[in-house]
């Protein structure tokens, strides 16, 4: 397997999915019957992509088993026990997500291994830990995204909560007068999630009310109003005074680290991550809650807010430079006759194309592979040195 191809890549039907946006990007019928949530390009057990091989579509996972060097390159395989080490996606959230955390590799190794030993199947509904492997993310945006991200700086984050909450949380906000930050906040988050079902419907009610009747040109009130109508009396629903509520433009991206807190609510965007479905979700969900291993995993310090912008690089490709070593996400934009030319030395890296048209076409080859919008390619670390030509965007994973 050593050279480019094609993939066919699974579509995963979630409730908070867009009708439209996945289908537009590949030039299948709108609406939708169902919700399209996430494209998914990768080896993940779950949702493997298949490669176009002669003899016909294979799966990524098992190409990989058979010819791993090939694929990978030798570095690679080295570092991460032949195994392709991200998940490559487009999201698309027409509602909002959870409000979820992922573990760090510690984390993850005992949390595994205390569920297989408990005998918890795969697929149950209380099932936190899929697989052994931490989760670093990147989402980059493809339209004006909103997402949530870490803790709010303590002061910023009480004040919103005693407009939003005055009664209701007094005792819990009172905390932060006495005790230092980062223990006050673990403090506060601890008893939020402790509250009862009724305590806790108390608290949206009062930060509804307050949000409604508020006039701050601050979008953080307007969002607790936005969550109420897709969630209603969910305990997510104050998070945005919680956490960072961040807006991205197109192009823009963003990092999150394991153990930080974060939502997405709605956009289009490019994900890449490393290979793990691994979640503890705080709320806006109807799915499994485990407050105590979600508390087990968070960081609970103010996060500051980095967002990305795709750094120029020599080759003409634009890199979003995050500190994973699972993945590395780039863009490719050409116009007006520019071309893109890859490194000579290069891992595993799938190609999408969110816009135009282009050719592919490695060194000593006649022919070129055509990339048109919505298609993705595979290219092997075998494969020669190539030139991109045409007009539109791609987006290239890698390892870096």
């Amino acid at each position: 397997m050593k050279h480019i191809a094609y993939l066919k890549n699974t579509i995963q039907e979630y409730a908070w999915g867009s009708h439209s946006a996945i289908a537009e990007l590949l030039g299948q019928r709108m609406p939708a019957s169902r919700p399209q949530a996430e494209l998914w390009m990768g080896a993940h057990p779950k949702a493997p992509s298949y490669v176009a091989t002669e003899d016909g579509y294979r799966s990524l996972a098992a190409l990989i088993a058979a010819y791993p060097t090939e694929i990978l390159g030798s570095e690679t395989v080295h570092r991460f026990n032949h195994q392709l080490p991200f998940l490559f996606k487009v999201l698309a959230a027409a509602k909002p997500l959870s409000i979820q955390a992922h573990p760090d590799r510690n984390w993850a190794d005992k949390g595994f291994d205390r569920e297989e030993k408990l005998g918890i199947p795969m697929d149950a509904p209380e099932r936190n830990y899929k697989d052994r492997q931490h989760k670093p993310e990147c989402i980059c945006a493809l339209t004006d995204f909103w997402g949530l991200c870490g803790f709010r700086r303590i002061d910023t984050m009480v004040g919103l909560l005693q407009r939003l909450c005055p009664a209701t949380l007094k005792k819990e906000l009172d905390i932060f007068s006495h005790d230092d930050p980062q223990a006050a906040l673990k403090s506060f988050f601890s008893r939020l999630l402790a509250r009862s079902t009724n305590e806790k419907v108390e608290i949206v009610t009062e930060a509804c009310d307050q949000a409604g009747r508020s006039h701050s040109d601050d979008a953080t009130f307007e969002w607790v109003s936005r969550l109420n109508s897709t969630y209603p009396l969910d305990i997510g629903i104050i998070f945005p005074a919680v956490l960072n509520l961040v807006h991205l433009k197109t192009g823009q991206a963003l990092y999150m680290q394991p153990g930080e807190l974060h939502a997405y609510l709605d956009g289009v965007g490019i994900e890449i991550m490393a290979n793990s479905d691994n979640v503890l979700r705080g709320g806006l969900t109807p799915k499994h809650i485990d407050g105590a291993e979600l508390m087990r995993i968070l960081i609970f310090e103010e996060k500051r807010i980095d967002i990305l912008e795709p750094e120029p690089q020599a080759d003409g490709a634009g890199v979003y430079k995050t500190p994973a070593r699972e993945f590395e996400l780039s863009v490719i934009l050409l116009k007006n006759g520019a071309s893109y030319r890859s490194s000579d030395k290069r891992s595993v890296e799938i190609l999408l194309c969110t816009t135009g048209q282009h050719r592919i076409k490695p060194d000593g080859r006649a022919e070129a592979t055509a990339l048109v919008q919505g298609q993705s390619v595979l290219i092997p670390a075998a494969e020669s040195p190539y030139v991109i030509q045409g007009q539109g965007t791609i987006y290239k994973a890698s390892v870096p």
